[in-house]
This record gives C-alpha cells, sequence and structure tokens, in this order.
C-alpha cells in the first residue's frame, strides 16, 4: 500500500517540503509498511505573471512616506459612511464644537436669547423634517437625481432614520450659531445620502459626481453648502477611515497584493483553464506503482483527483491503483454545484468505478465544502469534520497537525478493506 500526497493552491516548492515531511512523518508511524510519496506539481503547472505583472495598475508600492491620494481618501470617507452612515453626526453629537468663551457646553447656552428665535441646530432639523419623503420624478432636480441613480426607494427610510436619531438631535442642540449650522447641515446631507446608498446596494447607479450633487442639493435645502465634510466631522474620521476602510489600501498596495497573490489564486484559475496537463500529470504518476494507493489531495489538489478519477470512471478507465480518495480543505463539491467541476455536470452522479471518497473539512475554513449533501444516498462518500480552533486562513493548513485526521484516514483504510 502507498499514499500519496497531492498539494493544494499556492503551495511552492520550500512550502511543499515542509508540509509534505509533516504529512509522511504523521502517516508513517500509523501505516509503517506503507510507501508515502507527493506529487509535487506546483513549479511545473503553477501560476505565474508571464508579462512580469504588467496588466497590474499601480505595480509600484507606494513608499512610507507617501500621502494619500485625494481620491482615495474621498474613497475612504464614502466607504465609513455607508457602514455607518451616522458616524460624522455621531462625532458632532459627542464632540460638538469649541466654544468660544470657556470651552464648555454651558458657555454656548445664550441666557439672553430672543424669544421666539429658534436655534440655529434646531432650524436645520426642522428643515430636515420639511423635506419630502417621495421626491417627484419630473420638476424637481433632486427628486430625478434620486430616481436616475435608484435611490428612490430607500430615500424615505433612509430621511426618517436620520432626521429620528439621537445622533442628530444632539449634534443639532449643540449647533449654536450659523457656521455650526451649516456644518451640521452638511454632515445631516452626507447622513441621508449615505443611508439611501446603503439601502441600495448593488441596485445602485450613482457616480460620485451624482452622490456629490445630491450632497449639495441636500445640503443647500438644509441652509448649508454641503460641498465638502464638516470641518469638525472630518478632522476626527477623515484619517481613521484611511485607516479602516480597505478601498486606499488595495488602490495602494494593488501590485504587490496581485504579485503576492498570483501562486494562489492564479493555480486556482490556470487550473480551469489548463487543466488537462495537471491531471495526466497526476495520472501517470498514480499508475506508475500498481500497489493500492490512498489518494490525500488538499485544496485544489482534491479538485484536480476529483476531476481525474471521475473522468477516468466515466471512460470506463479507472485509474489503476486508486482505491480510496481523501481530500482535505477541498472546493470540489462547491465547484459541482456551480457547474464548474469539469468532471461532473450539476446533478450528474459519480459514476461507477468512481473510488471510496472521504471528504475532510473544518468548518472554520471557508474554502472547504461538504460533500454527501450533493452526492445524496452515494455510499462511497463520506464527510468528515475536524476543527483546529483557528480562523480562517490559519485553518486551511491546520488539518496536518491534527491527530483526529489520521485517525479518520486510518479508519477509512480499514473499511475499505486496503492493505
Amino acid at each position: 500500500m502507498r499514499f500519496l500526497f497531492v498539494h493544494g493552491t499556492g503551495v511552492r516548492r520550500e512550502r511543499h517540503d515542509r508540509l509534505f515531511a509533516l504529512v509522511r512523518e504523521r502517516l508513517t508511524a500509523r501505516f509503517p509498511d506503507a510507501a508515502v510519496e507527493s506529487c509535487y506539481w506546483g513549479d511545473r503547472f503553477g501560476a505565474t505573471l508571464g508579462a512580469g505583472g504588467r496588466s497590474v495598475p499601480g505595480l509600484r508600492r507606494p513608499g512610507p512616506d507617501a500621502e494619500p491620494d485625494p481620491v482615495d481618501a474621498e474613497t475612504a470617507e464614502w466607504a465609513l459612511l455607508l457602514a455607518d452612515p451616522l458616524c460624522e453626526l455621531r462625532v458632532l453629537a459627542e464632540a460638538g464644537w469649541e466654544s468660544r468663551d470657556s470651552g464648555n457646553d454651558d458657555a454656548q447656552d445664550d441666557g439672553f436669547a430672543m424669544p421666539g428665535v429658534q436655534p440655529a441646530g434646531a432650524r436645520v432639523l426642522g428643515l430636515l423634517a420639511a423635506i419630502p419623503p417621495a421626491p417627484p420624478r419630473a420638476g424637481d432636480e433632486l427628486g430625478a437625481l434620486l430616481h436616475g441613480t435608484g435611490l428612490a426607494a430607500g430615500f424615505a427610510a433612509a430621511l426618517e432614520t436620520t432626521a429620528r436619531s439621537a445622533e442628530a438631535a444632539r449634534a443639532g442642540a449643540r449647533a449654536a450659531d450659523e457656521p455650526q449650522a451649516r456644518e451640521l447641515a452638511t454632515a445631516l446631507a452626507r447622513a441621508v445620502t449615505a443611508a439611501a446608498l446603503a439601502l441600495a446596494g448593488a441596485e445602485a447607479d450613482c457616480t460620485g459626481a451624482e452622490r456629490d450633487r445630491l450632497v449639495e442639493l441636500l445640503g443647500t435645502r438644509l441652509g448649508g453648502d454641503a460641498r465638502v465634510p464638516g470641518a469638525r466631522a472630518a478632522a476626527v474620521l477623515g484619517r481613521l477611515a484611511l485607516r479602516v476602510t480597505t478601498q486606499p489600501l488595495l488602490n495602494a498596495w494593488r501590485g504587490s497584493l496581485t504579485v503576492g497573490a498570483t501562486p494562489a489564486l492564479g493555480d486556482i484559475l490556470r487550473y480551469q483553464a489548463r487543466g488537462h496537463d495537471l491531471r495526466t500529470f497526476l495520472h501517470t504518476r498514480i499508475a506508475a506503482d500498481p500497489a493500492p494507493t490512498v489518494l490525500i489531495g488538499h485544496s485544489l489538489g482534491g479538485i484536480a483527483l476529483v476531476d481525474l478519477l471521475a473522468l477516468a470512471a466515466a471512460r470506463g478507465e479507472a485509474v489503476p491503483g486508486a482505491e480510496l480518495l481523501v481530500t482535505v480543505g477541498s472546493q470540489a463539491p462547491f465547484l459541482y454545484e456551480l457547474g464548474a467541476l469539469t468532471a461532473l455536470e450539476p446533478g450528474a452522479k459519480l459514476p461507477y468505478g468512481f473510488p471510496r471518497w472521504l471528504n475532510v473539512y473544518d468548518r472554520q475554513d471557508v474554502l472547504s465544502y461538504l460533500a454527501q449533501p450533493v452526492f445524496p444516498g452515494d455510499p462511497r462518500v463520506t464527510d468528515h469534520e475536524v476543527g483546529s480552533r483557528q480562523p480562517f486562513p490559519a485553518c486551511h493548513s491546520a488539518y496536518w497537525k491534527q491527530d483526529s485526521l489520521y485517525e479518520r484516514i486510518e479508519q477509512a483504510v480499514a473499511e475499505a478493506e486496503i492493505g
């Protein structure tokens, strides 16, 4: 009997050697008389950037002292607003504005205010409450823009959520003079726009220019110019947005991120386009030894083995020696459901001649999937869960140090009467 280990996506020689040494040690301890071999394919069939990454915008990584791109900064602010439309209002509600006198809130209270004169912040909130929740399609630029961008359906909810929020009420109470009221109007306009965008989600058809015009129109109705974020809120949230949102990071580091991700993502894409060569290589390695063979495939290695075994069985040419398939952290069942598995159409059964299949998964591993539910009633297919207690992506490689994995392989070997 022998074991043949097929590694997964993104693995190259150094990583493979460390990983296989671990697998070989654990298997040899349980099966001292078995041969344990590896089928390394990363250098030969793995992906590389053939043109040196010339297709990737921004391949050069910015220096540590580089100033953030203004477009990136703006994008980051709106990413933060989409996640929390009230965030700028919350800053104004909690931090307020600097008092011109003593610096405390009481100094903003005017004990000699004229009777019947509405405070500046309250006036802005009153104007917000007066905006019609269902703007007309024609004769009103705001309404036409809302309908044209796909935001009209959620506008009433966005308006109500903002107007009735505790953040708006408290920020309004703190806005004591006209400059502060104008800043409040800006923050309210951005909050309503962000809430409408968030509600629309992928259904929104809104450019940055249209978004800015919506803010401007709303801000004008509230008594502000609304062309730039309020100074107070922007000072607090601007740098935070650049730190906690992903788009500026992706823009700045796209080149190096793409190059770094090429082995992992590129191997999958290359296999989907040119998997025949890898399957032929695997078939040759399996058939080279007539001994009963347990095939262990990790991640993409498991996909390739499922494809190889199913295609061969469908031709009536079962791969010689392949007695048991073990997939670990594999996406083969998911690709089958998508119709993206080379060997099988969705709904097709595993062909006669396909070997026993033990599919091992970890529910924390987002790259592992269940096989039994998509091949119901097939006695050859068994799922087995292990738990590394590690988050993703660490759990995707943590299988190989878990005794429960090798115990279950040992049980499957005994059930298949291999040896």
